[in-house]
């Protein structure tokens, strides 16, 4: 179980070198917590493998004879080295000083509480403790701890930063779909972040990086051979919500008219790749949006949960009050979620961090696609999620299949027959994970403890004897945010027809539907007859499928 570790007193100071704690390990690395990692197939990985890493030192002056420093604040230059290359790798870094003040760095590239570097980073500080995280991504061991900084104190660090899991070794790789950083510091943040895959809006309603020059011809940058980052992803923020325009030739005409929303939807159709994303599976308008068929993905990991605490939407529909706390925004949006899959609306989810306006790092909230390794390039990670090859995550890592196969496929079988399925994953995870479950046509239809999963890397057999989804969920212990991660869903096809649409799935929409619509009519929005055109065809179609739906 990982637990908290509060930071020791620092050691008593000796002139004549650093102060250090270390507590060797195997690694070479001192441990404070340990990722728990099942693998079931192919192999397992070996029991305790260190994901953080807990070092406490002084920083003391290091005079040369005859020399001294013109400043009074200390220096420190740390590097981040991956014992597998020994080469430094870009790390990110969240520094505070003992007022638990983030501190900025000169010459890095900084958000929020903290900041990235290439490899090697020189830190100049005034007198005093200053605690630490450093990482490099979910995949990789963490660093974290306190130093002291003297006065005139001069030192160099290194520190070996060990990859714990490998996802992309097997197949899956990771993106974040939501990203409001300037494209000059992409390559270095996805870096940092170990990510593979990133959309940077650059264009919405209010503002575009186009507006004096035009976008280059080739929007979709590829660096370190497997790395991508898409130049004119757009987004568009309406009253009922927020859209997000990916995957696109050339950005969309945007404008501040109130059909702007609408005829965006529309105009990203006329490109044949487009990708339309709904940022927020809470916003008003989900129901009008998913009635068009244009939406192609929900964040289902989005900026509501961020790094230290989960913030609810204020301007979706609220929950109810059936639970609290940042679980409860968690098990609103997957309720939801849900609601979309038992409408027959086959639809993956998707993450985004939303960092550059929310607090996260880069790839926070992260989609990992399966693509097989041999094959992966930016075009074939849309094809594998368009196909529902998906996995979800801010905390646990997950690598999942049924049957051997990954998510999104559709398991077949002729009228009357039965099907079971042997679902397991290989997992990786920083802290204590709460329970595992099994999700099958929105219900709990297995839920184990961390233990008991870790023993076989499989859960019991799980049948239909009808169509339906089924998909894995994990969620962590951590009572500060919601950390979870999901797969996308598996379907299962009896007979010729798909499974039913759920008539309470389709009425709860429905109800959304009528209570965005009267709040709308009650206010003194201007509205075109094109919009009323559209509301009108939405809730014929939801009235169709409450019509046609099944208890």
């Amino acid at each position: 179980m990982v637990s908290s570790r509060p930071h020791p007193n620092p050691l008593p100071h000796n002139p004549r070198a650093p102060r250090e704690e270390w507590r060797q390990t195997e690694t070479g690395l001192s441990t404070s917590a340990n990722v728990t990692a099942s693998r079931p197939h192919p192999s397992p990985l070996p029991k305790g493998e260190g994901i953080r890493v807990f070092l406490a030192f002084a920083v003391t002056a290091c005079l040369l004879a005859g020399g001294s420093f013109a400043f009074a604040a200390g220096e420190l230059t740390l590097t981040i080295v991956d014992p597998a290359t020994n080469k430094p790798i870009p790390c990110r870094m969240h520094l505070r000083n003992d007022k638990d003040r983030p501190q900025r760095v000169a010459k890095t590239i900084a958000w929020d509480d903290h900041f990235v570097f290439p490899g090697t980073v020189k830190l100049k500080l005034p007198r005093g403790t200053y605690h630490y995280k450093i990482e490099h991504g979910p995949e990789y061991l963490k660093a974290d701890g306190y130093f002291v900084m003297e006065d005139q104190s001069k030192d160099d660090k290194v520190f070996h930063l060990k990859r714990a899991y490998d996802m992309a070794n097997e197949g899956w790789w990771s993106g974040d779909l939501h990203v409001h950083r300037p494209i000059k510091d992409a390559e270095l943040l996805m870096r940092a972040d170990d990510l593979h895959v990133a959309s940077i809006v650059t264009w919405s309603e209010k503002k575009t990086e186009w507006a004096r020059k035009p976008p280059p011809a080739d929007t979709v940058k590829r660096f370190d051979g497997n790395r991508y980052y898409d130049l004119v992803a757009g987004e568009s923020v309406g009253a009922g919500g927020t859209l997000l325009f990916l995957n696109l030739q050339k950005p969309l005409a945007a404008s501040e008219s109130p059909d702007s929303q609408l005829n965006l939807l529309s105009a990203a159709r006329e490109q044949e790749a487009a990708w339309i994303d709904a940022s927020r599976v809470t916003a008003w308008d989900l129901p009008l949006w998913l009635a068009t068929g244009r939406v192609d993905s929900i964040e289902l990991c989005d900026d509501q949960f961020c790094r230290t605490a989960t913030h609810e939407d204020p301007t979706g529909r609220p929950r109810d009050e059936r639970s609290g706390g940042p679980a409860g925004v968690g098990s609103w949006s997957h309720e939801i979620y849900y609601h979309v899959l038992n409408c027959g609306l086959r639809i993956p989810p998707t993450a985004g961090s939303g960092t550059g306006e929310a607090p996260n790092p880069l790839g926070y909230n992260r989609v990992y696609v399966w693509v097989d390794k041999e094959n992966f390039t930016y075009d074939a990670w849309w094809k594998g999620l368009r196909l529902g090859r998906a996995v979800v995550t801010n905390g646990p890592l997950i690598c999942p299949f049924a049957n051997g196969r990954q998510p999104g496929h559709v398991f077949q079988a002729a009228e009357g027959e039965q099907i079971t399925f042997e679902v397991g994953l290989n997992f990786a995870t920083q802290e204590p994970i709460s329970y595992f479950e099994l999700v099958k046509d929105g219900r709990v239809a297995q839920s184990l403890r961390y233990d008991e999963l870790a023993q076989t890397g499989r859960f019991p057999p799980l049948e239909f004897d009808a169509s339906g989804w089924f998909l894995v969920r994990a969620v962590t212990d951590n009572e500060d945010t919601y950390r979870f991660a999901t797969s996308a869903p598996w379907y299962v096809e009896i007979g010729e027809k798909r499974k039913p649409v759920s008539k309470d799935s389709a009425q709860f929409f429905l109800d959304w539907l009528d209570e965005r619509r009267q709040a709308i009519e009650g206010s003194d929005r201007p509205e075109s007859d094109q919009s009323k055109k559209m509301w009108t065809e939405a809730k014929e179609y939801w009235e169709r499928l409450v019509a046609e739906g099944e208890e």
